[in-house]
């Protein structure tokens, strides 16, 4: 008796040794929302809970082979990047994404680790804007990867507002500024698609276990495209599914811990 296909999804990331981002985070959300997950791995880092000890990029040409193998062969419906490291990996990952015509891709903008260690060199900033916000179904920067990106002060809604109405005029068809490195005890996040806004409010979670929320997000949006899910309802599932996998986090390591993949939503 055969089985209905599953949806495949891909991340194109950086490979984080303790387990909780990255590529390894990627791939269990995947798991976790029923949706068959293939990798790219553009940098091996050395990292835990207390910080990133190392990293060493992926030659340009190994990324591209990995993006051609796996497009050409499982097609891909869903497509996220997260850490790329320099501004060389950036240009070659938009030019795979642009020549396989992957439309439904999330752009998680990685700069910066949960540690406070730099994940994006200053001079790929740029590249990003140019090559990766274009091709992007959506972008899902938390809020100082919106200062950087749009040049915005965002203290605020109102500011969250002004940088996702920005990214979509840079670009993007939509943008999804989160509000988890903000202040105060309500958390937002806000979904500008450019024509129709989106808040998501929440009580803030007192805890140091936030290691990998944004890959988890963004996998999260990436598996919902990957099914077809419709955008809006993609973002939701993923806020919900993260927002329990920190209240259930296992409280493992000694700095930021990772959160629990294995939460099951009832939104998924």
């Amino acid at each position: 008796m055969s089985h209905p296909l599953p949806s495949v999804a891909l991340t194109i990331a950086g490979s984080d040794s303790g387990g909780g981002a990255g590529i390894q985070a990627d791939l269990k959300t995947f798991h976790a929302f029923n949706v068959f997950g293939t990798s790219v791995i553009t940098a091996l880092t050395a990292q835990n809970t207390m910080g990133v000890r190392s990293v060493h990029p992926i030659p340009l040409e190994m990324v591209r082979d990995q993006i051609d193998a796996v497009v050409e062969d499982l097609a891909p419906t869903g497509v996220k990047t997260g850490m790329l490291a320099t501004a060389a990996l950036v240009d070659t990952v938009a030019r795979a994404i642009s020549d396989h015509g992957l439309s439904s891709y999330v752009l998680d903008p990685v700069m910066v680790s949960s540690s406070g260690d730099r994940l994006l060199d200053e001079d790929a900033v740029e590249t990003v804007r140019a090559r990766l916000l274009p091709l992007a179904r959506i972008v899902t920067p938390n809020l100082e990867e919106a200062r950087i990106l749009t040049g915005l002060e965002i203290e605020d809604e109102e500011g969250q507002r002004r940088a996702a109405h920005r990214l979509v005029e840079m670009g993007a068809r939509a943008a999804l500024v989160k509000g988890g490195h903000g202040a105060g005890a309500e958390l937002t996040d806000l979904l500008w698609d450019g024509s129709r806004e989106e808040v998501w409010r929440r009580p803030r979670v007192d805890t140091r276990h936030t290691h990998g929320t944004g890959c988890t997000l963004s996998a999260g949006i990436a598996a919902g495209l990957a099914q077809g899910t419709e955008l809006t309802r993609s973002v939701e599932r993923a806020l919900a599914f993260v927002a329990g996998a920190i209240a259930t986090a296992p409280g493992l390591g000694a700095g930021h811990g990772p959160i629990n993949h294995h939460y099951v939503s009832p939104l998924r």
